[in-house]
């Protein structure tokens, strides 16, 4: 059993006036990219976790045909939510998991077992300005009326991820895998309390989407920071090939 990773498909079957083939060439045909790929290299005793944008639905019903080609894709899918996933109002996640329970699963205040790890997340936030820059590119300031609103919503998905890791923690389990919607931190940050709580529990590794075009994927961090590996598993950054986790 391997497990796998990836974000953002975007999907419009039912709202096709939000066709993602308008934002360049990695997005013409995705949907046939996501298929012929999560085919190839998915098994179906895997784990594929996707990390929020799933459909562009924005009332289940005009989401069906989304969630039933997500379905009808290999392994167990686990679902995380993402900003655009207006579906999904975060007090309707027991619903979902009872309507859906067998086909998808969805991750928001609880936790999936991999193994020995427990697959922990919520969908996160991250100030994304505006930044004011001066004439070298510099950012000299940004917008702090939005930057406050920012804390709030940072502050409420901490207190889900702390939900979902303690669910864990409560069910015996050591050792955690951490997705988010959001990058952990944004442009200006090196730590964030996204990066707090991960260090605090001893998280592996951190896995988050989001970022779109390559002026994008460098957003957040990558790599090994303090211990732990932060790995970005946009769709369009992975050409839609999910990443192997473990």
């Amino acid at each position: 059993m391997a497990l796998f990773a990836i974000g953002d498909f975007h999907l419009s079957f039912q709202t096709p006036e939000k066709s993602m083939d308008v934002f360049g060439k990695a997005w013409q045909h995705h949907e046939e990219k996501i298929k012929r790929n999560c085919e190839a290299l998915v098994g179906p005793h895997d784990t594929l976790v996707i990390t929020g944008d799933h459909s562009w639905g924005r009332k289940l019903p005009e989401c069906e045909q989304d969630l039933a080609f997500i379905a009808a894709l290999p392994g167990r899918k686990i679902l995380l939510r993402g900003n655009h996933d207006m579906f999904w109002d975060a007090k309707r996640t027991a619903s979902l998991n009872r309507r859906f329970e067998g086909r998808l699963s969805f991750l928001q205040n609880n936790f999936y077992a991999y193994e020995d790890y427990a697959l922990v997340g919520t969908k996160g936030f991250t100030f994304e300005g505006p930044f004011y820059l001066d004439g070298e590119g510099h950012v000299v300031g940004w917008d702090e009326e939005r930057e406050a609103h920012a804390r709030k919503l940072i502050e409420r998905e901490c207190v889900r991820l702390r939900r979902s890791l303690d669910a864990a923690v409560e069910a015996g389990y050591k050792k955690f895998l951490l997705f988010l919607h959001y990058p952990p931190t944004n442009i200006l940050e090196q730590q964030s309390p996204f990066t707090d709580i991960a260090e605090e529990y001893g998280v592996e590794q951190v896995i988050y989407s989001h970022c779109h075009g390559e002026e994008r994927f460098h957003d957040s961090l990558q790599g090994t920071v303090r211990g732990i590996t932060y790995r970005l598993v946009s769709g369009d950054y992975l050409d839609f090939r999910p990443v192997k986790i473990l």
